[in-house]
């Protein structure tokens, strides 16, 4: 008989925003609940991560009018992961992935609003809606959870000058240089930013706030959350799992849990030997910006226990930079700005940059040949793309840092061959493909890859911009490159679970006792990415479904949600009051210093 250190109903392995969601719903269930972290912080890659969530049909898009339903959603699915994954679990997550919303809203401290106009990733297919069913948590005062907060995950990338911006925000604030809208943003983020240092608030917005949320909901509802204890074995009894042995602050625990134990532990990302094992080469985990907690035990763990795993070749891959330090910078808007080209060995284009992330870099992988290599690729732009946007931390205009140029981070050259030789691709190859590429820009039409046709592609493209808000011409020296490698947000693999996230063996059977979700899990998204917060909106949904699987249905009900604000709060007030005094006073010093 094993020997039990803690029991408890249900164990959470995991901390980030599926693991947190789990743990939260089982609570408020009148579960007792444990959740167990491995590393020195809680909130996983969701704390790195822009925070969004893919939810159709969610009540803030019925609340601003907009026509979305299930079987809407459901179509849009058959149309981009299709029979991929079984149909059964899809409709699980399009049936509760709204619903966790809702109980979220209506149960704890966590707030979304929409992420207006960003696109699904295949708008134009049918289903898609091209207003987007993204959400993202809203911003969150980090003050609230006390000496709580320094145990947060947080970034290798620090962004400049204490800034926090939504995910929506950032999208406008890459136009700061072309649009009204860029510039207003700019000085709304600008003034937040003083009004933080003034204030003493402690402003957190992404991944950030949607963790801070939950972790302050799970103080309130008092759930233990133990960090620095990784799992170490399933313990079985009966063929069924019953508890797990960990390892607290370096000393070994054995867990009962009497209900059932829940995997949301990520993926794989930094476990070099299995991504070796699984997936196609080129690959580094160095490469990745998932949570450096990502190595893979839990699903090995449900492996050796005789679970089913699929998905295990594919990631939620995007062309990523690896900065001086080595840090992966993740790029996303950036491929959709004019101005700006991928191309290969061969100086060669082979994608349309401004796809969705997954997308670009299956191209990368599905053309990468000896005589013309894609892994890496190559990012080109020219000097007006460098003045006008934002590429990774660098704002424009914004003179590049010496490190870059010294380390070969970026390249700069006055001319496009002179480039190629310093990025050891072919010179007139690269020569031709610009001309090439430059006669699409000025006609507005990308005739090798309709890059700038969907939506998806406009969203982060420059409205100023025409005929193609994605298209212009690379002609104005200096020239710059920076190499792309195919980076990842986290794997997607991981083991198959049923629509009540229930892990599943080989033959089918579920495991009694074990369930999995987000990137411990085989992905309902299959080998595609349908929207913004493909991620996390699955590890959350899954996670509630998980919750109320072990609770037989009987969770708290969800109640009335609240009422969408409107007008400007208190602090927002502040903010922009004591932004024009600011403003009042730098013009009064500059007058007074005329007249010295």
């Amino acid at each position: 008989m094993t020997k039990w250190d803690y029991t408890t109903d249900v164990l959470v392995v995991g901390s980030g925003g599926g693991g947190m969601t789990a743990a939260l719903v089982a609570k408020q269930a009148g579960l007792d609940t444990l959740l167990v972290e491995k590393t020195e912080a809680y909130g996983g890659s969701t704390a790195l991560s822009g925070g969004g969530l893919w939810i159709p049909n969610n009540y803030l898009l019925k609340q601003d009018g907009l026509d979305d339903s299930f079987e809407k959603a459901r179509t849009y699915m058959a149309n981009t992961v299709g029979d991929r994954i079984p149909q059964d679990r899809q409709d699980a997550y399009l049936k509760n992935a709204p619903e966790m919303v809702e109980y979220l809203v209506a149960n704890s401290q966590v707030r979304f609003h929409r992420s207006k106009g960003y696109a699904d990733y295949h708008p134009e297919r049918p289903g898609g809606m091209v207003d987007g069913r993204a959400l993202e948590a809203s911003p969150f005062d980090g003050r609230t959870l006390g000496e709580d907060l320094d145990q947060m995950r947080k970034g290798d990338i620090e962004i400049p000058a204490g800034l926090a911006f939504t995910s929506s925000e950032f999208n406008k604030l890459g136009m700061i240089m072309s649009t009204w809208k860029g510039k207003e943003t700019a000085v709304k983020v600008g003034l937040r930013t003083i009004y933080n240092m003034i204030a003493g608030v402690k402003y957190i917005t992404l991944g950030g706030a949607l963790i801070g949320r939950l972790r302050l909901s799970l103080k309130e509802a008092n759930v233990p959350l133990w960090l620095n204890t990784p799992l170490k074995e399933l313990i079985f009894e009966d063929d069924a799992v019953v508890g797990v042995a960990v390892e607290r602050e370096g000393r070994p625990m054995n867990i009962r849990a009497r209900k059932g134990v829940i995997l949301a532990a990520g993926g794989f990302a930094h476990n070099q030997a299995m991504r070796e094992e699984f997936q196609q080469g080129p690959v580094n985990h160095e490469w990745s910006s998932a949570n450096k907690g990502n190595t893979g035990e839990a699903i090995q763990l449900g492996m050796k226990a005789g679970a089913a795993v699929d998905l295990m070749d594919d990631a939620w891959w995007g062309p990523s930079s690896m900065m001086p330090d080595g840090t992966p910078m993740f790029h996303v808007g950036e491929r959709s700005y004019p101005g700006g080209i991928i191309v290969n060995s061969a100086g060669r284009r082979f994608t349309n940059e401004s796809a969705s992330y997954v997308k670009a870099v299956h191209a990368m992988y599905e053309n990468n040949r000896e005589d013309a290599q894609s892994v890496p690729a190559t990012f080109i732009m020219d000097h007006r793309y460098r003045s006008k946007y934002i590429f990774g931390m660098l704002f424009p205009m914004q003179p590049i840092p010496e490190e870059y140029l010294e380390t070969g981070y970026i390249k700069k050259a006055d001319t496009l061959e002179e480039l190629a030789v310093k990025c050891g691709i072919d010179p007139q190859g690269l020569v031709d493909e610009v001309k090439r590429f430059n006669e699409f820009a000025r006609k507005g039409v990308d005739e090798d890859y309709r890059r700038g046709d969907s939506a998806y592609d406009r969203y982060y493209g420059d409205p100023t911009v025409e005929p193609n808000p994605c298209l212009a011409p690379l002609d104005q020296p200096p020239f710059y490159a920076v190499t792309m490698v195919p980076g990842d947000l986290g794997t997607k693999g991981g083991l198959v679970t049923d629509a009540n996230a229930q892990v599943l063996r080989g033959d089918g059977s579920p495991i009694a006792g074990l369930y999995a979700i987000g990137n411990n899990s085989a992905s309902v998204m299959g080998n595609i990415y349908p929207g913004a917060g493909s991620t996390i909106g699955p590890a959350m949904a899954f996670g509630y479904v998980a919750a109320k699987h072990l609770a037989n249905g009987r969770i708290q009900p969800i109640g009335p949600l609240p009422e969408p604000k409107s007008g400007l709060s208190d602090g927002q007030k502040l903010a922009i009051g004591g932004g024009v005094l600011a403003a009042a006073a730098g013009l009064l010093w500059k007058l007074t210093s005329r007249k010295k």
